[in-house]
């Protein structure tokens, strides 16, 4: 399947994911605080290499890719190359928002299910503890069947996509490299793609 395919592929993924989140925060009332970055800022974030296959592709498209490629060859910082802080209070923003990946999608807004097949909120500390009343609700309405994306369903349609590619969880970073080296080993001996097709 061409690169080109895979990164609609995920992207149609994303719109459905983000309609999902959009009415689950609707129903909930839970949000992310304005200008926190604090999840973005833990070492230990991990994420397949498909799921950044869009932000690869786009930098791509724009000439960035192999500088990129090369900043992270010559990192060994451990916080997402994307994410920008902008203060030394957990306040940042993501560099590069329309192709964050799918954990960047799901986190706050999505269930894990529990060692006894429960449905659990997966959310940070600040919103638990800053939206108590809201966060309660929730976490009880999400036991009475209320609709919420759900991290393993999907992990699983991204699966679908590419097995190899969307089945490889490496920290945060290396899922960024090797993003980035799949689309310029694809594209080292094919032509560039037509840059009037990018998907938005």
């Amino acid at each position: 399947m061409s690169i080109e395919r895979r990164v609609q592929l995920v992207e149609n993924l994303f719109l459905q994911l983000e309609q999902e989140s959009t009415k689950f925060q609707q129903t909930s009332g839970i949000s992310c605080v304005s200008g926190c970055g604090k999840c973005c800022t833990h070492p230990d974030i991990e994420a397949s290499p498909l799921e950044f296959l869009p932000w690869a592709f786009h930098l791509f498209l724009n000439g960035e890719a192999e500088e990129t490629l090369l900043l992270l060859n010559n990192s060994t910082d451990l916080t997402c190359m994307i994410y920008k802080p902008l203060s030394l209070i957990d306040q940042g923003r993501c560099s590069d928002y329309k192709y964050r990946g799918l954990i960047c999608r799901l986190f706050g807004f999505a269930a894990n299910t529990d060692k006894y097949g429960k449905l659990r909120l997966a959310t940070c500390k600040i919103i638990k503890e800053g939206q108590q009343e809201n966060y309660h609700k929730t976490a009880e309405a999400i036991t009475k069947d209320l609709s919420i994306p759900v991290f393993t369903e999907y992990y699983m349609q991204l699966n679908q996509i590419d097995f190899h590619l969307g089945n490889i969880i490496l920290p945060v970073n290396k899922a960024l490299k090797m993003a980035l080296e799949e689309v310029l080993q694809y594209y080292a001996y094919r032509p560039m793609p037509d840059i009037g097709k990018e998907c938005i």
